[in-house]
Parts: C-alpha cells; sequence; structure tokens
C-alpha cells in the first residue's frame, strides 16, 4: 500500500502538508536518491530526505497519538529554533524516543495560554485547517474607548486586509475604565486576528491569552511553562472532530498519586527553571515565583533552558 510522500512527511513532523508540498516544489526532497517530484507515493520503506537529512517514518498504524497541553508563557516563540536566541514553545517539553512534538499552530511571541502540541502530525495537520472549525477560545485585555456598537462590528465581521474576520462570541468580562477585559472566540487561526480585529476599531490589545481549544480547556493549576499529557477521551474527542479513527492505546498513568506527583515534578521544574533565567539575566533581585493558578498574569521572556524529560 502507497502513500502520498507529503502525508507521509507532514506525520513525521515536518510539517504541514502544503508546506511539504512546497518543499517537493523545490527540488529539497528527495526519495531514494532521486529528487521527488509532486504526485510521488511511497510505501514507508525508502530512505526519504528533507534537505539531505534523513527522515524517520513510521507508519500510521504504528503511531501511539499522543497529545500535550501546554501553558505558554510571553516572550516564548512558537518555532524550534530562534535566530535571535530567544526561548521557544519546544524548549521544556518532555523529549520521546522515535517520535517528535508537533505544534498545533501558533501563537505569537506576545500571547500566552494553551498551546496542543501531538506526535501524530496527520492530527496536527487537520486540527490546523480552516475546514474543520474548532473554536478557539481567548481572555484578551482592551485598552481604549470600547462601546457597543464597535462589538457589534466585531461580532458581524469588518474587512481586514487578509479577508473579512469576526468574532464568533464577544463577552465583557470585568475591569473598568479604559482597560476592560473580554472573553472572544474564533473558528480559524489567522495570523495574529484577534489583536487585528481589536486595533481594526482603534483599540489596543494589552493582555492576550487562550484559555480554550475546541472541548480542551488549560488544565487547572497548570504552571507558565508546564505540560500536561491529556488522557485518552481527550485524544480521541479531538481525533473524532478531524475524522480520524479512535486510539486504543495510551501513555498517560491512570494513577490519580502518580499524575500528582507528575505535576508537582513539573511546577518544581518550572520553577528551577525561573530561578536559572532570573539568575543569569539583567542582575535584577530575584523575584517570588509567580501564583501557579493564575491565568490572567503573564511572565517576562527568558533565556533558553531545556528540560532533559524523557518519555
Amino acid at each position: 500500500m502507497t502513500e502520498k510522500l507529503q502525508k507521509v512527511l507532514a506525520r513525521a513532523g515536518k510539517g504541514s502538508r502544503r508546506e511539504i508540498e512546497g518543499l517537493i516544489s523545490q527540488g529539497r526532497v528527495s526519495v531514494n536518491g532521486k529528487v521527488a517530484v509532486l504526485g510521488d507515493r511511497v510505501t514507508g520503506s525508502e530512505q526519504i530526505r528533507v534537505d539531505g537529512h534523513l527522515v524517520e517514518t513510521q507508519a500510521e498504524s504504528d503511531i501511539v497519538c499522543r497529545v500535550l497541553a501546554y501553558h505558554k508563557p510571553e516572550g516564548e516563540v512558537s518555532t524550534r529554533k530562534d535566530p535571535e536566541g530567544r526561548p521557544t514553545v519546544f524548549d521544556r517539553l518532555p523529549r520521546l524516543q522515535g517520535a517528535r512534538w508537533v505544534a498545533v499552530g501558533r501563537l505569537d511571541v506576545n500571547t500566552s495560554g494553551l498551546l496542543l502540541f501531538t506526535t501524530d502530525g496527520e492530527l496536527a495537520n487537520r486540527l490546523m485547517h480552516p475546514r474543520h472549525e474548532i473554536d478557539r477560545e481567548y481572555a484578551v485585555r482592551v485598552f481604549g474607548e470600547v462601546d457597543e456598537a464597535m462589538l457589534q462590528r466585531l461580532r458581524k465581521g469588518v474587512m481586514l486586509e487578509d479577508g473579512e474576520a469576526r468574532f464568533e462570541t464577544l463577552k465583557y468580562t470585568g475591569g473598568e475604565g479604559m482597560n476592560l477585559w473580554f472573553h472572544v472566540t474564533l473558528k480559524e487561526g489567522r495570523n495574529r486576528e484577534v489583536r487585528r480585529l481589536w486595533e481594526s476599531q482603534g483599540v489596543q490589545v494589552s493582555r492576550l491569552m487562550r484559555v480554550r481549544y475546541g472541548k480542551i480547556e488549560m488544565p487547572k493549576n497548570l504552571p507558565r511553562g508546564g505540560w500536561a499529557e491529556l488522557p485518552l477521551d481527550q485524544v480521541n474527542y479531538l481525533r473524532k472532530e478531524v475524522g480520524l479513527a479512535p486510539e486504543q492505546e495510551s501513555k498517560v498513568d491512570v494513577n490519580a498519586a502518580d499524575r500528582f506527583k507528575q505535576v508537582a515534578r513539573i511546577r518544581k521544574a518550572v520553577r528551577k527553571h525561573n530561578t536559572r533565567v532570573k539568575g543569569t539575566g539583567t542582575g535584577a533581585a530575584p523575584k517570588k515565583p509567580a501564583p501557579t493558578g493564575s491565568r490572567g498574569q503573564g511572565p517576562k521572556p527568558g533565556q533558553r533552558q531545556k528540560r532533559k524529560t524523557r518519555m
């Protein structure tokens, strides 16, 4: 049985199918030493290389689909490596043997909150595709004059440089004066869309945090920079939403005591990382760790520090 080359590479975490099609068109992919072309199909036994680097591929049936919920702090970039040396969302993720984490979309450097990672490139690709219309919820603090007419325009739709956009829901949740909090939802993930929608009305976004992806909410008490693996029922909810068969296996230990110990280890590791960053930073006096249960507070950018946890 053969599969499209771009599907195999997407499953290996080399990018979305569209991105991989671009790599193939540029002649950067080879199969058994021959430059690949669009339309090539493979069995999985071939030697596939991207930019000369051998890609470890697996059959779809051999992959255990795992999903992490990560509490992204402000100041981290959503790439594997950053030419400016800024910390990335991959720095503190647990390391894997024979697999890699694939980010489900991105959050910009100044946005915090829930970011999902999976070992299944096909799942990531489908979750990011706009045709599935999975809603994302954000808590947003804005600075400026806000009136009901403005809110109605944002609900109805405004024209941005890349087309019309709108909030599916928009609800006032607190604040006073010129600083107001809202919860908004979108069914797509265009670049900086929440910020651009508010800016189209002359309002500045001063804090932005994703709190939900579909039915997956930020795990309670998950510290900034911490991660938690989703149980099988939540993994299969995501798979069902995008038309994939349910997963039968999970790496999550169902023992409640062990789960508690894991959360404690994560929180301890995050505090240790933050202490090291502050100790090697600008020389400012150390501060107490931020409360782990708060969603509204954002951290300051730090230096890169990779975790050595293996899973």
